[in-house]
């Protein structure tokens, strides 16, 4: 399983817009093969950044399957416009033996 971490910074002002725009979007995300699960986090400290944790089965699922697809278009024009910087986007894998 691979672990794709999205660390989100959203224009001042427009959080409750993101998160009503991400409740939208979700159901595309969740649509997709190879999607385990996601969580949305926001920052306590700093209320306009956000983590997006989504679990995939494969690197490939979400790199092939999900960034090439027209899914993907309509996840963008939901979200993309609400970014400022554009979000680092990393992909983890768990360390063998570690966890619950």
């Amino acid at each position: 399983m691979i672990l794709e971490v999205a660390t989100l910074q959203v224009i001042p002002g427009q959080a409750a817009a993101f998160e009503a725009a991400f409740h939208e979007a979700q159901a595309i995300i969740a649509s997709m093969p190879g999607y385990v699960s996601h969580e949305l986090q926001r920052c306590i400290e700093q209320p306009d950044a956000y983590v997006l944790l989504v679990r995939w089965r494969t690197l490939e699922d979400h790199e092939e399957g999900f960034r090439k697809s027209s899914q993907y278009l309509a996840w963008k024009r939901l979200l993309h416009a609400f970014y400022d910087p554009f979000p680092t986007v990393l992909h983890y894998r768990q360390v063998a033996g570690t966890g619950i």
